[in-house]
């Protein structure tokens, strides 16, 4: 049997091992919060940071490296990113918050939507401003 030409055993390996990085590196900074039972809004907060802050590294990836080094964008982008940032979290937290305080839930979702679509277009010009490196020659047949 062969196996379909999108299947990459390496690129899933490049999401795992990534994903699991990035969830490793969200549970340091949330876990330790939610055994000092801290106020109801530092985990939904501490979140929507983290979903704000991988939003933009995201942008930053996926500018940087654009059509270029696809199985660093699968690892650092899909995995990373994705193991790092969260909705289901983001979408549990949301509900609990809203039934405590509705205005704050709405807020909430406001500006996880629109700050990370915001961040995520701030990291994608950031990403390809670093990709560009200003000072180097750029080879004729590589000019647009």
């Amino acid at each position: 049997m062969t196996r379909p030409r999108w299947f990459s055993p390496v690129a899933l390996a490049l999401v795992i091992l990534g994903g699991m990085i990035g969830v490793a590196i969200r549970a340091v900074v949330v876990v330790p919060l939610a055994a000092v039972d801290p106020h109801p809004l530092v985990v939904p907060a501490v979140t929507l940071v983290i979903n704000l802050l991988g939003s933009l590294l995201l942008g930053v990836i996926v500018g940087w490296f654009a059509d270029r080094h696809p199985r660093a964008r699968l690892f650092l982008g899909t995995g990373v990113m994705g193991g790092f940032t969260t909705y289901s979290a983001f979408a549990v937290q949301t509900l609990s918050t809203s039934s405590a305080s509705p205005y704050i839930g709405i807020i909430l979702v406001v500006v996880s939507l629109f700050g990370g679509v915001f961040a995520a277009v701030v990291g994608l010009a950031a990403g390809r401003r670093i990709a560009d490196r200003p000072g180097e020659v750029e080879r004729p047949e590589d000019a647009e």
